[in-house]
């Protein structure tokens, strides 16, 4: 093997660093023995390096191979899915390091380092993670700056600045390709995160369900008004519609539950000016949307449901911008069809008899289905009932019967699952909806930011021509939760984001704390709307705006022109002619030395060496022999001596002699 074809020392340190930055992101979504592996892995190289083991034989390798793929099929059960392919991307990345011996090994470990960098967007694009990134692409860069420096075996930490100076020469580049290269579709298909958590409301819910949501402080979406913000009471926003009860679940129709005459939402008549607004939602691996009542989509790739939700037709794997218009008070569905009717009514048979008992007395006693909601949210606000996010369980028959009657204490829930099977027991079309109710303003940017604790289950009641009307149970018993908030409503239980103590949402108290939390969240808000949401329609309005119109002629000359104004300042600094050459600390202080005698009359000829003009300037300077003879020698010995060749301690003679040159003061004899 060639000398100049071994990996530098230099280079394998950065190359040990960004292996254990690269894996850092991922160590939440991997087993912990990938971790271990990398340990290893980095151990085994260090010893090859310092010659007390050898490289791994064809064999080891083998083995190693097989115990990867056999582990991650243990952990995962399966090796298909995007997590079980991160994990063994980054196990293969770590063996490869083993087998690193020669300068192309290091190029094929650097270059899958890049690409590994962008794993992690496939799970999150925040702004953090976006700057760690920077950072991952720093080391790589840096590393393979240290492959081109063969002669290096000092680990040395300037070898950051010139990857920095040059990701900082792509960078206006960078921002250019952003905005202006066409933004075409995938080439190939991500799988899906089949491991990885669903966040948010679900497509069921059972009693319990939406609390464990009232526990978490993440942000489920935010949302930008175009004009005045609608009253947090007034701020419910609809997701998910729930018509059928099962097994004291309740959950949403399924397309082809529905007859093909009923799957298109009807005709809404709107009148007045509509609510504008763009909402940015977290990733969920879900289909549905949020909205409030009632929603018209005004971006592509967005639809309505039959019950009047927004929906998209593939699942959130990523932030998603959207723009709705929304005109709160359109009568929905003033005429029911006899299917909906049906299915709006239909109860278990048999299950809790004393709720259908008393839902019928009552309404046998109201003048209309209007004074019978009336009649039955003045029972909850009338009678003990307790809002609490820890409700006592309840039992698996008859739970209903069991909270009205004894447990008396519940969340959201409980309220609009009780309220919607009395108002059927009764004959009165009704259906439970989930989503989020209220949101926190952040005054810096108009924006509202929804958390996973504002969400919430309410209910819907058809009353003749009124159509839909909401209706919200938990508004009778606690109306601090609508009109302030969980935080406000759970005041004296202790129990607002109990579990998680280090949420920020928290010290919504602390005065400087909040206001960093906010102009972070601002940021956030911005990062989204202009990069992570920057999509192919804001790509071709910016374009419009700016050049008055688009064509593909245009286009082209546009980003031609662009490229030159961007590469040429760079093509001039690289190409233009240098003056001279980059003078070394040792020969800048030497000059000093000569400049200094010439002052005494001692004049350095051309060709003359240092040894020779060091004896002839002894020989004219009696009194400063002992200093000419001191620095010409060291000079000797740092320029042509073992220093010069990477011997330890040279910075540390560098600086002797740079004293002894600056303590040089020649006078005439």
């Amino acid at each position: 093997m060639k000398t100049d074809q071994l990996i530098p020392r230099n280079a394998l340190v950065w190359i040990i660093i960004s292996l254990f930055t690269l894996v850092a992101p991922h160590l939440g979504r991997i087993p912990g023995w990938v971790l271990a592996v990398y340990v290893f892995a980095a151990t085994w190289r260090i010893m090859v390096y310092q010659g007390r083991w050898s490289f791994p034989g064809r064999w080891v390798k083998a083995g190693l191979i097989i115990s990867s793929f056999a582990g991650i099929y243990v952990s995962f059960g399966s090796i298909l899915g995007l997590e079980p392919t991160i994990a063994l991307l980054l196990t293969a990345f770590a063996l490869k390091l083993i087998e690193l011996a020669e300068r192309k090994d290091g190029y094929v470990l650097l270059f899958l380092g890049y690409f590994i960098c962008l794993t992690e967007f496939l799970f999150s694009q925040d702004l953090p993670m976006v700057l760690y990134s920077l950072l991952n692409v720093t080391l790589v860069t840096t590393a393979l700056v240290a492959m081109h420096r063969p002669g290096e075996h000092q680990f040395n930490r300037k070898t950051i600045r010139l990857a920095a100076a040059m990701l900082l020469q792509a960078l206006p580049l960078m921002v250019v390709l952003f905005f202006l290269f066409p933004r075409i579709g995938p080439l190939w298909s991500v799988p899906i995160k089949s491991h990885t958590a669903k966040t948010g409301v679900s497509d069921f819910m059972k009693p319990g369900d939406i609390s464990r949501l009232g526990r978490s402080g993440e942000v489920a979406f935010r949302a930008q008004f175009e004009g005045d913000i609608p009253p947090v009471a007034d701020l419910y926003w609809r997701g998910l519609v729930f018509s059928r009860l099962e097994e004291g679940a309740w959950s949403s129709l399924r397309y082809f539950d529905i007859p093909p005459a009923e799957r298109r939402p009807g005709p809404v008549e709107t009148t007045g000016e509509p609510l504008l607004y763009r909402v940015i939602m977290a990733p969920t691996q879900q289909n549905w949307l949020y909205s409030l009542r009632y929603a018209s989509p005004a971006s592509g790739g967005v639809m309505t449901s039959s019950d009047y939700v927004l929906f998209s037709p593939t699942e959130l794997e990523d932030e998603r911008l959207y723009s709705v218009k929304t005109w709160p008070d359109a009568v929905l569905e003033p005429s029911l069809s006899d299917w909906r009717r049906e299915i709006e009514l239909r109860l278990p048979p048999q299950d809790n008899p004393a709720t259908l008992a008393l839902a019928r007395q009552m309404r046998e006693q109201a003048a209309s289905d209007a004074a019978f909601v009336d009649a039955v949210l003045a029972r909850f606000r009338n009678e003990p009932f307790v809002y609490t996010l820890d409700p006592p369980l309840l039992p698996g028959v008859d739970p209903t019967d069991a909270f009205l009657f004894q447990t008396r204490a519940g969340f959201c829930e409980h309220y609009a699952a009780a309220f919607v099977v009395m108002m059927r027991a009764a004959g009165v079309p009704a259906r439970v909806v989930a989503g989020y109710q209220g949101g926190e303003l952040n005054p810096l940017n108009r924006t509202v930011i929804v958390h996973q604790f504002d969400a919430h289950a309410w209910a819907e009641v058809w009353l003749g021509e009124r159509g839909w009307v909401r209706v919200d149970p938990t508004a009778a018993v606690s109306p601090d939760r609508i009109e302030w908030g969980l935080e406000r409503a759970l005041t004296g239980q202790g129990s607002f984001l109990a579990d998680t103590p280090l949420a920020l949402v928290r010290y919504r108290g602390v005065a400087w704390l909040n206001t960093l939390r906010l102009r972070y969240d601002a940021l956030t808000y911005r990062w989204q709307s202009w990069v992570t949401g920057f999509n192919r329609d804001q790509q071709f309005q910016l374009l419009n705006d700016l050049f008055g119109g688009i064509s593909v002629q245009k286009f082209a000359l546009v980003l031609l022109a662009t490229w030159v104004l961007v590469l040429a300042p760079i093509a001039f600094s690289l190409l233009r002619k240098r003056r001279g050459h980059r003078v070394s600390e040792l020969e800048r202080h030497y000059l000093l030395f000569c400049a200094r005698l010439q002052r005494v009359g001692v004049v350095r000829a051309a060709g003359e060496t240092a040894d020779e003009f060091g004896t002839r300037a002894a020989r004219a300077l009696r009194r400063e022999v002992d200093e000419i003879e001191r620095i010409s020698a060291l000079y000797n010995e740092l320029a042509y001596g073992s220093a010069a060749h990477g011997a330890a301690g040279p910075d540390t003679r560098v600086a002797e002699f740079r004293r002894l040159v600056r303590r040089f003061r020649p006078g005439r004899n």
